[in-house]
C-alpha cells in the first residue's frame, strides 16, 4: 500500500464519526467551563455520550453487519447505510434526553441534539445520493468550535484551528481514497456545518 494510501485509510479510522463525540466531550470537559464540575458528574457526562453515541451504534453496526444488512464496517453502499443512521439518529436523541435531566448540562444536550439532526440530514439525503458521513460529522465539529469560539475567543481559537486543519486533511483522504466525489465532500462538509450551527443555536 502506497504511503498516501495509508495516511489516508488512518486519517479516515482516527477521524471517524463514530470517534468525533469522544474528541468533542473530552475537549467540552477539559477546555470549557465544565473543568469546574465535580468529577464524578464529568465522568457520568462521559459515560452516557460514549455510551449512546459510541458504544450502542458500534454494536448495532456489528449486528446489522452479523444479520448481513451491511457488508462491511465502513458502510460505503449508500443503500446499506439506512439502518445504521436511523439508528445513529435515536441513540442521539436519547442521550440527549437522558442528558436534559441536569440543567446546567443544556450545551451537551444541545451538542447531542445537533448530532442527531446532522445524522438525519445523511438519513433523508442517503435516499437519493451518497453523502460524506465523515465530513458532515467534521462539519457539525467546526460549527461547535466556532460557537465556542464566539463565546470564548482566547481559549477556543486553537481548537477551531486544529479542526479546520483536520478538516481539510480528512476532506483530501476521502477524495484520494476514492470513497467520495468533491460535490460529496462539500455537501457534507457544508450541511454538518450548517444544520449543527443552527440546532445548538435554536433547538
Amino acid at each position: 500500500m502506497k504511503p498516501l494510501a495509508r495516511i489516508s485509510h488512518a486519517l479516515s479510522w482516527v477521524l471517524h464519526p463514530f470517534l468525533l463525540p469522544l474528541y468533542a466531550v473530552v475537549y467540552l470537559l477539559t477546555c470549557t467551563a465544565f473543568v469546574y464540575y465535580p468529577t464524578g458528574m464529568k465522568f457520568y457526562f462521559a459515560w452516557v455520550i460514549v455510551l449512546y453515541a459510541m458504544v450502542i451504534p458500534v454494536l448495532s453496526l456489528g449486528l446489522l453487519r452479523a444479520l448481513g444488512c451491511v457488508s462491511d464496517w465502513r458502510i460505503d453502499e449508500r443503500r446499506e447505510r439506512w439502518w445504521p443512521l436511523l439508528i445513529g439518529t435515536l441513540c442521539y436523541v436519547l442521550c440527549a434526553v437522558t442528558l436534559a435531566r441536569i440543567p446546567s448540562a443544556v450545551f451537551l444536550r444541545k451538542f447531542m441534539l445537533a448530532a442527531a439532526c446532522c445524522e438525519g440530514m445523511c438519513l433523508v439525503v442517503s435516499f437519493y445520493w451518497k453523502i460524506s458521513l465523515h465530513l458532515t460529522a467534521m462539519g457539525a465539529a467546526v460549527a461547535l468550535l466556532v460557537i465556542m469560539s464566539v463565546a470564548d475567543p482566547g481559549r477556543s481559537l486553537v481548537p477551531f484551528a486544529v479542526t479546520v486543519f483536520c478538516a481539510g486533511a480528512l476532506a483530501s483522504a476521502r477524495l484520494y481514497l476514492g470513497c467520495h466525489n468533491a460535490a460529496q465532500i462539500l455537501a457534507g462538509f457544508c450541511g454538518g456545518f450548517c444544520v449543527a450551527a443552527l440546532a445548538l443555536l435554536f433547538l
